[in-house]
């Protein structure tokens, strides 16, 4: 069975991260890269947007049948 180049344990490979953490170095990553951490970054901030709406109309919604 043959061993592909990717999968041999000798080869050190630098991991990338699947998402970008706060605070990390910058230096050693490409333009490309931090092109693509940002687009992730704003998808994120979306999906928090979208969460905080949403509490905000169940609250909405809560205040509205509880007022006397």
């Amino acid at each position: 069975m043959a061993v592909f180049d990717d999968e041999s344990p000798s080869k050190e490979r630098r991991k990338q991260p699947h998402a970008h953490e706060i605070g990390q170095n910058l230096d050693d990553i490409s333009a490309a890269e931090l092109t693509d951490r940002i687009g992730l970054l704003r998808a994120e901030i979306a999906r928090l947007e979208r969460a905080i709406e949403m509490r905000q109309a169940t609250r909405a919604a809560a205040d509205s049948a509880f007022k006397i």
